[in-house]
């Protein structure tokens, strides 16, 4: 089957799976890029979510970065923040109760001590609760890269985070009745499922490090506050 067809309905079906934006109506302060890899598939059928379920999706890379805006009075474009975050449970089950979580910020070394603390309270205001509880903030490297065709992005904070991704296609259509089983952590727009080429965390802040790659496990939006 040709990828084409597929991946045009799937777009339309999961255009915008999270939550209607309260701030719409008004011009966004802020604006850009957004990547999400989980260590669950978010795009699948509920055979493949049941078994998962408070198995695996207790872990989150979260990345953002920023286009063209300001926050905290701070000019951020053209610089990236990353968060990687460990819950206690699978992290977005429609079906539980809301997660504890702990979470690790990166913010772009590039970043003057102005942009550096717009930076770390821009994620602290997009993660809501997921990054309530930051247990470390770094500065690193941050190299990010939503250029490619739709559903290709990528990105490294340093040697502590990674992930990349490709679009689906028909050969990740797996049971038949595959769907957005999970929304994205965080309020976006456009948001699409894609493959995770790689999603790791290295730090120690957690006790414990990830590695999952090869899963539907994640998601390529736009963000605007």
């Amino acid at each position: 089957m040709n990828a084409l067809p597929y991946m045009l309905l799937l777009a339309g079906a999961v255009a915008s799976p999270s939550s209607p934006d309260p701030d719409a109506g008004s011009a966004p302060s802020v604006f850009g890029r957004y990547l999400e890899a989980r260590t669950s598939d978010v795009y699948t059928g509920p055979c493949f979510a049941n078994g998962e379920v408070n198995l695996d999706g207790e872990e989150a890379v979260l990345a953002w970065q920023v286009s063209r805006g300001s926050w905290g009075g701070a000019d951020l474009s053209g610089l990236s923040v990353v968060a990687a975050v460990k819950a206690e449970s699978t992290l977005g089950d429609p079906f539980g109760a809301s997660q504890r979580a702990r979470a690790v910020i990166v913010v772009d070394e590039r970043a003057d001590a102005e942009q550096r603390a717009g930076l770390e309270a821009l994620a602290r205001e997009l993660g809501g609760d997921l990054l309530r509880d930051v247990v470390a903030v770094h500065h690193a490297p941050i190299d990010a890269r939503f250029d490619g065709p739709a559903g290709v992005a990528s990105v490294r904070a340093g040697d502590l985070v990674e992930a990349s991704t490709r679009p689906l296609h028909h050969g990740d259509h797996l049971c038949g009745n595959e769907s957005v089983y999970y929304p994205p952590l965080t309020r976006v727009r456009d948001a699409s499922p894609a493959y995770t080429l790689s999603n790791a965390f290295r730090g120690d802040e957690f006790d414990a490090t990830w590695s999952a790659p090869s899963k539907r496990s994640s998601f390529v939006a736009e963000f605007a506050r």
